[in-house]
């Protein structure tokens, strides 16, 4: 609660634990301190963090009424630099600094996985482990529902994709460009640069052949991109399972990936950049606090603000217009007052989250 309200320190709880609404929320008088809560951090191991990773899942789950015809998981890797001479400190020269390289699992606006690793590894180290375990589990719950893995080209690895095949999982995920998907591609890209010089519009043309690493067993469907504009040519291209029109794979399904990278920001929002303890454990217990924090978030903003102008909200937006706002707190016995300003501009849609958010 106090990284969803703006806290990110953990000298901040020294005044949260006198605060009425933290003791409210959180149904206790006395709060833990600073040191108990650093003790607390640096209790945990693998085992708390398997947990927590299992509760995001189980908490999607209860989340949905009813079996979604198809669900699609976005895969994604982001840089999180340490901060001194931390356990799992490496140098990653993508990203030209000392950092972490967590793996986040979303599955539209919800988070199902955050997941610490250093950074002198594979993009997609762990990936298709990750994938099997939340495909077991998504079907045990919803035996019908089809699975689609979203991710960028960091995640093309023969073997994951090869087990998608064998396990009716299909798949959009990007492919690095090769001289090889160049060549193939270059009679379309030739179109698309004659249309533009003719034209002076921005041009997007698609085809699709099969295409085969060395390395590979067998051929798979690539979709190319021929785009060109006043920048230049922009050729892109994606790997898919997935039957049907290649414009509209690439535009419906691949592109909205980007959305997921909107999430991943909104980590930070809340924190998650904060992996500043010493040991492991406790880094990946932060980062999972702020998953938490951000689960939290995701649920008023789904549960409480669909239909009004913080629909669409990002936790920060939320955070200030909703959260981190003052007030004049009484309390008496049992019961707590809040007193709002009469100029609050959105005293209605807090009043409107309430109602929403209230036990039956």
């Amino acid at each position: 609660m106090a990284l969803c309200a703006g806290w990110e320190d953990l000298n901040d709880v020294e005044e949260l634990g006198r605060d009425p609404m933290h003791q409210l929320a959180s149904g206790a008088e006395e709060l833990g301190s600073a040191p108990t809560l650093s003790r607390f951090e640096n209790a945990q191991n693998r085992a708390s963090a398997w947990a927590v990773n299992e509760e995001l899942v189980e908490q999607f789950i209860r989340s949905k009424k009813e079996a979604p015809a198809y669900l699609v998981l976005d895969f994604d890797a982001t840089d999180t630099p340490v901060h001194g001479q931390q356990e799992g400190r490496f140098f990653h020269g993508y990203y030209n600094c000392h950092c972490f390289l967590p793996l986040y699992v979303f599955c539209g606006d919800q988070l199902l996985v955050a997941y610490l690793r250093k950074s002198n590894i594979d993009a997609a180290k762990h990936a298709w482990a990750i994938l099997a375990l939340l495909v077991k589990r998504l079907r045990a719950a919803w035996p019908r529902t089809k699975i689609v893995l979203r991710a960028d080209s960091g995640f093309c690895r023969d073997r994951m994709l090869t087990w998608c095949d064998q396990s009716d999982v299909k798949y959009v995920v990007g492919i690095a460009r090769n001289d090889r998907l160049l060549e193939a591609n270059a009679e379309l890209m030739k179109t698309a640069e004659d249309e533009f010089k003719r034209t002076g519009k921005k041009q997007r043309l698609f085809t699709a052949f099969d295409y085969a690493a060395h390395t590979w067993k067998g051929p798979r469907w690539v979709i190319a991109k021929a785009e060109h504009t006043e920048k230049g040519s922009n050729p892109r291209f994606i790997l898919t399972n997935i039957v049907g029109d290649p414009q509209k794979i690439y535009d419906e399904r691949y592109c909205a990936r980007g959305e997921m990278e909107n999430r991943v920001k909104e980590q930070m929002m809340l924190f998650a950049d904060r992996v500043s303890a010493h040991r492991w454990w406790a880094n990946q217990w932060r980062l999972l606090l702020s998953g938490l924090a951000y689960t939290l978030m995701e649920a008023v903003r789904r549960l409480a603000l669909a239909g009004t102008e913080l629909a669409d909200a990002t936790c920060q937006t939320i955070r200030l217009k909703l959260i981190k706002i003052g007030t004049v707190i009484e309390r008496k016995l049992t019961i707590v007052r809040l007193h709002f300003s009469s100029a609050h501009p959105l005293q209605a849609l807090f009043a409107h989250a309430v109602r929403c958010l209230a036990p039956p």
